[in-house]
């Protein structure tokens, strides 16, 4: 099988694409052929060694995939050969044929196709655990979400609207701004022309904003905090500014207010019944049509490192997608 492969800490255009033996399901395990390939901006900090998470080398990057089960070993139950599955990994799903956990496994209807349903799990996942049970978001709030035409952003939006939100979209362009309203934004801010602070506290109002969704972090995350409401949460999910930003302390103290981690991934090994019932949710919603799961483009395996590079020049509104 073909896969993308990381042999050393590098860029996008260090990753190679190789030939590797076909894997063999172990006792719990199950092979699935991979038809997409979900990718994310933390994909390229992994091939950098600016990520939390280090794998050995080689390794593919790619923490979500959808496909179909292949083969499985000893002790598997509740799958079979041919059933359409998405799953979540750290990394490792870049390739024809990955190696899961058969139990992780979450089975698709025939209405998902596997380009939405591999654009579904980290971002939706992650912004649907971050709103419902990190922010206890409620019916009426106003939820205001920095990056919002990337991948996790995107899937705030949409998420926030779901769950009766006033929406409040934070973007670096005026064309992105149009971009999100198309996804349910009821409020558009350019903060690469705007002040973000005097933008929000515009659009709060007296009341100011219930929660802020921040996965871009850097000179951002200050002002937005400054935005919040009394007893506001600010979400802190990411860093793709790349400064990880120094918050005043005293500000939490005088708006009692919260900053709350999210960190999705432990949270799915930890809670596992929690998670798939988030994504059961997901799910159904994405195979209505409530979630627009928004591909970018699709690319070819071998055009990994265009995909990486275009997410890290923040050119992808959505999801880029693998198809190997």
């Amino acid at each position: 099988m073909k896969a993308v492969l990381c042999t050393h800490l590098g860029t996008p255009d260090d990753l190679e694409i190789a030939d590797l033996p076909d894997p063999v399901a172990g006792p719990g395990q199950a092979v699935v052929r991979v038809a997409a390939v979900g990718l994310n901006f933390f994909d390229t900090l992994i091939i950098a060694g600016k990520y939390q998470t280090k794998p050995a080398f080689p390794f593919s990057p790619g923490a979500e995939f959808a496909g179909t089960i292949e083969s499985f070993g000893p002790d598997v139950t509740g799958v079979r050969i041919g059933d359409r599955v998405m799953g979540y990994a750290r990394y490792g799903t870049a390739r024809e044929k990955y190696i899961a956990k058969a139990a992780n496994l979450v089975r698709l209807p025939d209405s998902l196709d596997f380009d939405r349903a591999a654009a579904l799990c980290v971002t939706y996942g992650t912004s649907y655990y971050a709103l419902k049970d990190r922010a206890h978001l409620r019916n009426g709030e106003t939820l205001a979400v920095l990056g919002a035409s990337g991948g996790v952003g995107l899937a705030a939006v949409e998420l926030g609207k779901l769950m009766g939100a006033r929406v409040i979209a934070c973007v670096s362009s005026d064309d992105k701004i149009e971009f999100v309203r198309q996804h349910g934004a009821d409020d558009g801010v350019n903060y690469a022309r705007d002040d973000l602070r005097e933008a929000l506290k515009r659009l709060g109002g007296e009341h100011g904003i219930d929660v802020v969704y921040d996965p871009v972090g850097g000179a951002y995350s200050e002002p937005a905090l400054r935005s919040l409401a009394w007893e506001g949460r600010l979400l802190v999910v990411g860093f793709a500014a790349g400064d990880i930003p120094k918050l005043p302390l005293n500000l939490v103290l005088l708006k009692s207010c919260d900053v709350r981690g999210v960190f999705w991934g432990t949270w799915t090994e930890r809670f596992p019944q929690q998670h798939h019932a988030n994504m059961a949710d997901l799910v159904r919603w994405a195979a209505e049509g409530k979630l627009s799961c928004h591909v970018h483009r699709v690319y070819p395996l071998a055009d990994a490192a265009r995909a990486l590079n275009d997410i890290a020049a923040r050119k992808v509104m959505g999801k880029a997608v693998l198809r190997p």
